[in-house]
């Protein structure tokens, strides 16, 4: 058995903090290579050199040169940049592909990140380094596990290269013309035999699922759920066919740069023993936000705007939830019908409701500092960060039992002290005011509260547990 510090891997991904995110696999990324090089493994990560990656984070960047990338009929250049910093990072670059204001949502996509497919690979020698794996992450990655087995295999050095494929969110998938296929100088029937076919477009995630060794996602729940027909997308009967190789491994969190001791992020630190201190941290927000300056539960919500995370039961629960002398805050960006409904409310109950329609990771910070209780009602959630930060910073977790939600959020029961949040099953605004209506009623009880407060703190979720996972799933690819 090859053990973990003899390990070669090489993370793929189209994000990593610091560098580039845009959500939750940009942290994922940001994160887990780390803890995997502390269990001794070389774990190294490639990048696109997006032009978003702030000039900061090129400081000590090296170029290590470029390679022409052969993209069917036509020929393209990659250069290649290198940061020997805790984690080794290697930047694709190319700025035709990647110099542009976003990350996706362009009409060549499909090339775009054939492109960076094919560079990753041709990049190996170039750079001196062959992984033993090739972690690849959701669909911007899953041509690689294709074109590895159907042509790179070929090449001596690559023949012993295995793959693991990780979706971190199934309903993102790469689909597209199935005209595609030619970038990757792939026979045609590939896509005619229903290989990499998916309602008639040619899909990437499907690349990546039918050719990886192995397949992860983001949690044990969403491992199960993305086996059934309401959370596949599609992909179901795939995913049963590929159970055998389907693992669900949970997401953690950075516990040094996410410590309520010592996060300069927020206003006055604090830890399990002086957790009373939240509440200076709650009325500094409420000043900072212009609410009522009143000791009332605080309701946070901190995310994306959109329908996955559960919006629109929660305007269908609205009315009643603010009937209860409750104030609540939301940070977040996204659906233009979302961020006026908030902006409607925060002019509806002025001094009680505070829509901040940004994104401001030192204003997330201090919610999750301040709040008393924070709302994920998502109608899935493969792993969910946003309850894993509020549980670290004492900020009680009601969400809805759904994929990693489910993993990490456990009832609390008063008569016995035990469990870390709340937890509804029926995805409808009735099931959200119920277990609001549960945490207010603990809420009243301040020792039942204070003890709640205090389980959720001793929560652990680091990094450190997921990488062990991580080491055990990579050793079981190589010795298959």
């Amino acid at each position: 058995m090859k053990q973990a510090e003899s390990l070669k891997i090489l993370i793929v991904s189209s994000e990593a903090a610091p560098f580039v995110k845009s959500g939750g696999l940009g942290d994922v990324v940001g994160s887990l290579p780390k803890a995997l090089r502390e269990l001794g493994a070389d774990v190294r990560v490639v990048i696109p050199k997006f032009r978003k990656i702030k000039n900061e984070n090129f400081a000590g960047v090296e170029f290590l040169g470029n390679f022409n990338v052969k993209l069917g009929w036509r020929t393209q250049k990659a250069g290649v940049l290198y940061k020997n910093d805790s984690v080794p990072v290697y930047m694709i670059e190319n700025d035709f592909y990647f110099g542009r204001d976003e990350l996706y949502g362009y009409d060549d996509d499909n090339e775009r990140f054939a492109f960076f497919s094919r560079a990753v690979l041709d990049m190996l020698p170039f750079v001196d380094f062959i992984p033993d794996i090739i972690h690849c992450n959701d669909w911007q990655t899953g041509p690689i596990p294709m074109i590895l087995k159907e042509t790179y295999k070929k090449i001596s050095y690559l023949k012993n290269v295995k793959t693991l494929y990780t979706i971190h969110n199934l309903q993102y998938q790469g689909n597209f013309s199935p005209s595609s296929l030619e970038m990757f100088d792939l026979p045609r029937y590939l896509f005619d035999n229903g290989t990499v076919e998916f309602f008639g477009s040619m899909s990437y995630m499907k690349a990546g699922l039918m050719y990886a060794d192995m397949i992860s996602t983001v949690s044990e729940t969403y491992a199960g759920e993305i086996q059934t027909e309401a959370y596949g997308y599609g992909f179901d009967g795939i995913m049963r066919s590929k159970s055998d190789k389907l693992r669900g491994i949970i997401n953690g969190i950075d516990y040094v740069a996410n410590d309520p001791a010592t996060d300069k992020r927020i206003d006055v630190n604090f830890n399990t023993k002086s957790r009373s201190k939240k509440k200076e941290n709650k009325r500094l927000l409420q000043e900072r936000l212009g609410l009522e300056q009143r000791d009332v539960p605080m309701v946070c919500m901190i995310s994306r705007l959109a329908d996955q995370k559960g919006f629109d039961i929660l305007a269908n629960a609205m009315e009643s939830l603010m009937n209860n002398d409750i104030q609540f805050v939301i940070l977040g960006t996204g659906e233009k019908r979302y961020e006026d409904m908030f902006r409607y409310y925060e002019n509806r109950w002025k001094g009680r409701f505070c829509s901040c329609i940004m994104f401001d990771d030192t204003l997330a910070q201090k919610i999750y500092a301040s709040g008393d209780i924070f709302l994920m009602p998502s109608r899935f959630e493969p792993c969910g960060l946003g309850q894993m930060f509020s549980l670290r910073y004492g900020t009680v977790p009601v969400v809805r039992k759904t994929g990693g939600l489910a993993d990490t959020v456990t009832m609390f029961n008063p008569a016995t002290g035990e469990g870390n949040g709340f937890l509804f099953d029926t995805y409808d605004a009735g099931g959200i005011l119920w277990a609001v209506g549960e945490a207010l009623k603990v809420y009243r009880d301040k020792d039942s509260w204070d003890k709640l407060v205090k389980n959720c703190m001793e929560t652990k979720l680091s990094w450190t547990d997921s990488a062990k996972k991580y080491i055990a799933l990579y050793e079981e690819i190589l010795n298959k």
